[in-house]
């Protein structure tokens, strides 16, 4: 008799054994999942951030060159007026180049600070971006730990 309770008991003790490997087993399935799903939705947010923040850059390089183009322009016609004009009125119409060839630089450089501005802002919204989506992933992560180990814990 005494043999088939000690079977009986080893049986319930295998069976709760098998029960709360299952349950754990069944956590850690739902915590990869998680936590997968968390990682894909990060690697998602980054590449959007980067994008944003390339573009912003590809923005600003964009107007930095029209803007040298068109400082460039600017000097040829205050050239062109120096070279048509009478050898007496040279020296003014030199000085009268340079002086809009110095408004073109600073409305070219003021532009050209501006665009810098947006793109040092695009990139750092997209670091913030990146940032909160790393910490979505870890929050998930933390929380599918907590469960397998709650699961564990259960029996």
């Amino acid at each position: 008799m005494s043999k088939i309770i000690a079977t009986l008991i080893a049986g319930l003790f295998a069976t709760a054994a098998y029960a709360q490997t299952a349950d754990v087993a069944k956590a850690q399935v739902e915590a990869s999942k998680d936590i997968a799903k968390a990682e894909q939705k990060e690697a998602k947010a980054d590449a959007k951030a980067d994008k944003k923040a390339n573009k912003a850059i590809a923005k600003a390089d964009k107007v930095h060159e029209e803007q040298q183009a068109k400082v460039t322009v600017e000097q040829a016609k205050a050239n062109e007026k120096v070279a048509k004009a009478d050898p007496e009125d040279k020296a003014k119409a030199a000085a009268k180049g340079d002086k809009e060839v110095a408004k073109a630089v600073e409305k070219a450089e003021k532009k050209s600070v501006k665009a810098d501005a947006k793109a040092i802002k695009a990139t750092v919204d997209a670091t913030e971006d990146k940032a909160l989506a790393a910490n979505k992933t870890a929050a998930v992560k933390a929380k599918a730990d907590a469960e397998v180990k709650e699961a564990a814990a259960k029996h």
